[in-house]
């Protein structure tokens, strides 16, 4: 029995794959996530969206800003679900003193890539980035496009 892998399809809830176009990815941090447990649930079925979300630092800690959970229509009568409440990131001291260095002092934008099962608890990569430049999303395209190109050329032979 081998064992699943962060990359693997049944342990990825969700991607942001608008991240890795608009920004250069530099470091990436792995974190967990402070939940409700209707969120949870709605994790567990896949309705969730954070394309337009972000992590913010405030008084040394990370909170990730703009993450919209659907409630299920099944979620409890007492509770009360907000769909973009901010939820605090699980890091180590050390890893929110390099993010919170590297925001402060080098300029990088830090932004969710991924949300994962890991052990039966939800994960959310995030990654110090730099913005891309209008040039550097045309000239990024334009190698995606040659190397399809090139596996085409490959498979035809």
């Amino acid at each position: 029995m081998s064992k699943a892998k962060k990359g693997d399809s049944d342990n990825s809830i969700a991607q942001n794959r608008k991240a890795r176009h608009e920004f250069h990815i530099e470091d990436t941090f792995e974190a967990g996530l402070m939940l409700e447990g209707w969120e949870v649930k709605s994790l567990r079925a896949g309705k969730v969206s954070f394309n337009e979300s972000y992590v913010l630092m405030k008084d040394g800690e990370a909170f990730l800003w703009g993450m919209h959970i659907s409630p299920l229509l099944s979620a409890s009568t007492h509770v009360t679900p907000n769909p973009t409440r901010t939820r605090k990131l699980l890091l180590h001291a050390r890893e929110l003193g390099k993010i919170h260095g590297a925001i402060t002092k080098k300029g990088y934008t830090c932004v969710p890539l991924s949300l994962y099962w890991k052990n039966g608890r939800a994960k959310c990569l995030i990654a110090l980035a730099t913005g891309k430049q209008t040039h550097d999303k045309r000239q990024a395209e334009k190698s995606r496009d040659w190397n399809r190109e090139k596996q085409r050329l490959v498979r035809k032979q």
